[in-house]
């Protein structure tokens, strides 16, 4: 079908074909008919990169009573890029539309101007939940004539723990409006809300629920946690054209990625929530334009990144929500093109793959990393292709021919070719020449189910082994909500297996380990003096036994905790709760 086929009007077409559109994608064909009527609840479920932003768009702009200045259409979406995306998107199909008017309603821009905007009328919003309601509550936007509310990607929404906001949000409109919910995932919290929000929804899935792109190559490699940076260096190595996303689990670890990266040589940056709109927008922009060959981000900050030609992602370990992982996989193999989506997991770790496996579908293919003869071998033809393809510019040589000719008189053609390629590819030869085996065999690899996911559990007979126990000053108050979390950070950082961790005991602001004998050394002289959240990681054997919720509490007071060591953070327990207290209002703009 045509999109004037799907019953959009002649200036919706118009401009949805300079956009270079020629056919509507699944989505797009399925949804648009059924929305353009605008009478009835929705529910749409799509991968990231089909095109669910014209899907509900070009109906919503075409729905728009132009002659009123009220908000009719109303966007809400997880973070500033998307935001940012969806109005750039919708202003290019209402370009010949006249009298339409949108707004994007973010944090980390001026509030000002944005109101500024919001009062001289505007007939669609695209906001994030934690601006929008900053906006209600200063009455500056009201949605008393809204017709219609978008959820776009709603489980991610949800993720991000923006149920109460988006709850807020919605009972300020009308109930005579029509929800639409967009997403890439059917988790149960997001059907919870088409239960309470929608009526009767007419359903529509492209593709199998909760599946990703069947044009992506899912596949794995068992590393070590301490080799993970390593082995993601030979896999951008091996492949010299890749150009991708590496997702890491936090800020630190992005920036840490980072770093290395850039300090080796690579063109690489980070994009993580730490960054002002403007370091954002430029880390993105060099990205977008291919200055940089390898961004490194979590899972919040990518949301929104809308580059259609990646070739790789790649995840520092599969996320702690599985269902990011389709999300993260859907960044490349956009817009029918291909894609590899690479996970170093870790043995802690190693029992996720299955539950991966269950959310898309399918099976992940176990791969090894590749080795240093490997890489020198594809980068060897990459120098070989490269000079193959350069073209002669005869007229801009012609007056250096013949002292190019004098210098290499005495040089036979074959040592040319050899001392050429070597200019480039000597530095290949000196990182791989002894580079070892960073593979892990699966058979040593943890059997059954993975602590990481079930750490609050008891665990069997390794309580009784792991009998030496570790006090770190590391707790619920530094983000481990749980013991699986806390369980696979030790397993990720040290690259000891989770086998060999016992019992563990958490609380706000330390916790207890149980280790096997000849682990405790291990994890004392691989995590001291580490940094997290800008703080130096503790940690040493302990004869004490836990104090248990009693004791915690008296903790809280400082220098009255009962561990002797477990006050020194007493000081600063006012600075960082404050922090944290920030950091939840920031994360809602």
């Amino acid at each position: 079908m045509t999109f004037k086929e799907l019953g959009l009007d002649e200036y919706i077409v118009k401009a949805v074909e300079e956009l270079g559109f020629e056919k509507p994608s699944p989505i797009q064909e399925e949804s648009i008919p059924l929305l353009i009527t605008g009478d009835k609840d929705y529910v749409g479920l799509a991968q990231t990169g089909t095109g669910k932003t014209a899907a509900f768009g070009l109906p919503m702009i075409q729905q728009i009573d132009t002659n009123s200045k009220a908000i009719q259409g109303m966007i809400l979406c997880p973070t500033r890029e998307l935001c940012l995306q969806i109005t750039n998107e919708l202003k290019l199909y209402a370009k010949h539309t006249k009298g339409i008017k949108v707004v994007a309603v973010y944090g980390g821009a001026s509030i000002s101007d944005q109101i500024r905007e919001i009062k001289s009328g505007v007939n669609i919003m695209v906001g994030t939940p934690g601006r929008t309601i900053d906006l209600m509550e200063r009455r500056v936007l009201k949605f008393d004539e809204v017709k219609t509310v978008v959820l776009d990607e709603a489980d991610e929404m949800l993720n991000m723990g923006f149920k109460e906001d988006i709850t807020k949000i919605i009972e300020q409109t009308p109930p005579s409006k029509h929800t639409w919910l967009f997403s890439a995932t059917m988790p149960k919290e997001v059907e919870r809300i088409a239960k309470n929000y929608m009526t009767d929804p007419v359903r529509v899935t492209v593709g199998t629920k909760n599946s990703s792109a069947a044009n992506i190559e899912h596949q794995y490699c068992a590393v070590a946690g301490r080799d993970q940076y390593d082995a993601l260096r030979r896999f951008i190595d091996v492949a010299p054209g890749m150009y991708g996303i590496v997702f890491c689990r936090t800020r630190r670890e992005t920036k840490e990625f980072a770093d290395k990266l850039m300090a080796d040589g690579y063109n690489a940056d980070a994009l993580h929530g730490d960054l002002s709109q403007a370091q954002r927008d430029s880390v993105m922009a060099k990205f977008r334009n291919r200055n940089l060959q390898v961004l490194i981000a979590t899972d919040v900050a990518a949301r929104g990144i809308d580059v259609d030609d990646l070739t790789h992602v790649f995840h520092v370990d599969l996320p702690d929500e599985i269902e990011s992982y389709t999300h993260r996989s859907g960044r490349t193999a956009r817009a029918g093109k291909s894609g590899r989506s690479i996970a170093l997991v870790s043995p802690s770790k190693a029992s996720r793959v299955r539950l991966v496996e269950k959310q898309i579908g399918g099976k992940m293919e176990l791969i090894q990393v590749p080795t240093g003869k490997e890489i020198c071998f594809q980068q060897l033809m990459s120098v070989i292709q490269n000079v193959k393809k350069v073209e002669i510019n005869e007229k801009g040589l012609a007056p250096y021919i013949a002292q190019i000719h004098e210098e290499f008189a005495d040089v036979s053609k074959e040592e040319i070719i050899e001392r050429f390629v070597s200019l480039e590819f000597n530095r290949f030869i000196k990182d791989y020449e002894k580079a070892r085996d960073l593979n892990i065999d699966m058979s040593t690899m943890r059997k059954g189910r993975d602590r990481g996911e079930r750490g609050d559990r008891k665990r069997g007979d390794n309580t009784t082994r792991n009998t030496n126990r570790l006090f770190i000053n590391i707790g619920k108050m530094d983000g481990f909500e749980n013991k699986g979390q806390i369980l696979g950070f030790i397993c990720n950082q040290t690259g000891v297996d989770g086998n060999s961790i016992g019992k563990i005991d958490l609380f706000d602001s330390f916790a207890f380990i149980g280790v096997d004998d000849n682990v405790g050394n291990t994890l004392i002289n691989s995590l001291n003096g580490r940094n997290i959240e800008n703080r130096d990681i503790r940690i040493e054997f302990s004869k004490d036994k836990p104090k248990g919720e009693r004791g915690e509490r008296r903790d809280r007071g400082g220098d009255r905790g009962g561990y002797k060591g477990g006050g020194d953070r007493g000081g600063n327990r006012r600075e960082r709760t404050s922090s944290r207290s920030s950091f939840k209002r920031e994360r809602r703009s």
